[in-house]
């Protein structure tokens, strides 16, 4: 989904109306292809949650705090793992 696309169905969304076509064509803020807007739209009304899931996937982290979280967790196991070891 195009990320202008997509914030002109959340401010719709934020207003509480139901976002169509027409609604998203006049909350964009720059000109985009109506093909990409029918396709948006259509894609929330057969899926409303995409919106959602597209939120999140915006929102996520930068990959590499996503991999030092990871490898700070598996230096946790595995100290943990070495503390289980030596107990043996």
């Amino acid at each position: 989904m195009n990320a202008a696309v997509f914030d002109a169905i959340k401010v719709l969304l934020d207003e509480g109306k139901v976002p169509t076509v027409a609604l998203t064509k006049s909350r964009l803020v720059k000109p985009v292809p109506m093909p990409v807007i029918i396709a948006a739209v259509s894609q929330y009304k057969n899926n409303p949650d995409s919106i959602y899931n597209f939120m999140k996937s915006q929102s996520q982290p930068d990959t590499s705090d996503t991999k030092t979280t990871q490898l700070d967790r598996i230096e946790q196991k595995l100290d943990r793992l070495l503390a289980l070891l030596a107990q043996k």
